[in-house]
């Protein structure tokens, strides 16, 4: 592999791990030849199965991505235990779906605690993990195409994923100077467990793909490919950016 674009020798955390996009995450790092921190608080062992079959290693760490604590806790414990991590991907993510009017707090909140409390609380140990040894690594966030739009009956979800953006932007202006990269991807609509109530809908599946010019949902692969090349240094003078990997739906 074209050295710019190969990770290997790189420790790379994934949250999320266990299935969709995180997974093809994993198993896009692990071809890239990276080694994968799986996180999750559900069994990985499909994800891990599938990294090995290329050749990649993958260590599961069992964590609540919602509880506060058990989030900072972790990440200093996997760098004191296992070692330093080059590359942190913040995937983890959950939807409540519901029309405003009736958006419960409960919702509001858990939505919120995972989708952008915790991505900032983990970007946050990496940055002061990396700046205090004075290493260099790169993160990316999974923002989504609702970073850019409203969305229908996801008020959490698009409050989060924004949130997602712009906290991307800051953390780069913070740390770009400082050694480490940090970027998102904003993924369209792809074939995961939090989509299936839309797949479900022929009458939403319909409009969706209709405004698709690649014609097709997104696999997991597509959003890990895209993801491997924000970790990679082909990707080192880029700072502060979202991509879209939208099979050009934003450009309709």
């Amino acid at each position: 592999m074209n050295a710019a674009f190969s990770l290997a020798g790189r420790r790379i955390m994934v949250t999320g791990a266990n299935t969709g996009i995180g997974q093809g995450i994993c198993v896009s790092v692990a071809r890239a030849g990276g080694a994968v921190v799986g996180v999750g608080r559900s069994s990985m062992d499909e994800t891990a199965a599938l990294v090995k079959a290329e050749g990649g290693s993958f260590h599961a760490v069992h964590c609540d991505l919602g509880d506060t604590a058990a989030v900072q806790a972790m990440f200093g414990s996997i760098w004191k235990e296992q070692g330093p991590v080059d590359g942190l991907v913040n995937n983890a993510g959950i939807i409540r779906r519901a029309d405003a009017v009736d958006f419960s707090v409960a919702n509001w909140d858990e939505v919120m605690d995972v989708n952008l409390k915790t991505t900032f609380l983990l970007c946050q140990a990496f940055g002061r993990h990396v700046i205090g040894e004075g290493r260099k690594g790169s993160i990316v966030n999974i923002a989504s195409v609702l970073s850019f739009q409203g969305g229908i009956r996801v008020a959490s979800y698009t409050a989060s994923k924004h949130g997602v953006a712009g906290l991307t932007k800051l953390l780069a202006c913070e740390w770009a100077a400082k050694g480490i990269n940090v970027n998102a991807i904003a993924p369209g609509y792809v074939v995961t467990n939090n989509t299936e109530a839309l797949r479900n809908d022929p009458d939403r599946t319909a409009a969706i793909l209709a405004r698709i010019p690649a014609g097709r949902w997104a696999e997991p692969g597509d959003i890990g490919d895209a993801t491997v090349f924000l970790l990679a240094p082909a990707s080192k003078y880029m700072h502060g950016t979202t991509i879209p990997v939208d099979g050009g739906w934003l450009a309709r």
